[in-house]
């Protein structure tokens, strides 16, 4: 509410429907100018200039906003992920009310370190958050392919079954899915809600071993909606899981 503004019509006698005359504008308007809308400045000039106040009185200059720093969205960064602390995995998953989803290829650790997490998801699911699992397709090329750039041949491929199993009882939850993708992945992705642990991949070495970072949203455009855009890309195109 523009306060002032109220409080110098009362002071003058002047009604809303009178400025608005004044103005050559419609009562309504008034009614929103009174509500806090900025009037066009000509406006501006008519009202302080009827209601015999300055201008600035009945709207202060609005103080320039800094630009928003080009790494602001920028957390934390972790040489490695087991450098990331359990805590931050657990409190991030605990706190997410909205959007959970992962993109990885095996996940293993997620379970192993956390062995709480399935019962974890299930509980967040219920309490309204949606929850997406992406991982890869153990018959599918992009898993082959990495499994022989870390040197690990099929190996890949049976940690992803294996890591699945874990999944399974989530199937039956609503508001979870589990897809599986065939897609070239350049980073494994943890999203929940406007927070998000990036864990790039670095050719021939296992993710575990390959730096994260931390985001939080900060704006549009940003570093955050790029990930999460490129995690929407590849769940688009994913496969249901069906064991």
């Amino acid at each position: 509410m523009n306060d002032r503004l109220q409080s110098v019509l009362l002071q003058r006698g002047v009604r809303p429907e009178r400025l608005a005359e004044v103005c050559g504008v419609d009562p309504k308007t008034v009614g929103r100018w009174l509500g806090g809308r900025v009037p066009h400045p000509k406006h501006r000039h008519h009202v302080a200039h009827h209601l015999r106040v300055e201008e600035d009185f009945l709207w202060p200059p609005v103080p320039e906003t800094p630009p928003v720093p080009r790494n602001a969205e920028l957390v934390a960064t972790y040489p490695n992920r087991a450098e990331v602390p359990r805590e931050v995995w657990l409190s991030l998953l605990r706190d997410a009310t909205e959007q959970i989803d992962v993109l990885i290829f095996s996940g293993t650790f997620f379970v192993q370190t956390n062995p709480q997490v399935v019962r974890m998801l299930a509980e967040r699911a219920a309490c309204g958050a949606r929850v997406r699992l992406c991982f890869g397709n153990p018959c599918g090329q992009a898993v082959v392919t990495r499994g022989h750039e870390e040197g690990i041949g099929d190996t890949l491929a049976a940690k992803v079954r294996a890591s699945l199993t874990y999944y399974r009882s989530l199937l039956a939850t609503e508001r979870c899915e589990i897809r599986l993708h065939d897609t070239t992945l350049y980073n494994s992705l943890f999203r929940y809600d406007e927070n998000l642990l990036v864990n790039p991949h670095i050719w021939g070495q296992p993710a575990s071993a390959n730096p994260v970072f931390q985001l939080r949203r900060v704006d549009e455009a940003g570093w955050f909606d790029s990930y999460t855009e490129s995690f929407d890309a590849i769940w688009a195109d994913a496969q249901p899981w069906t064991p």
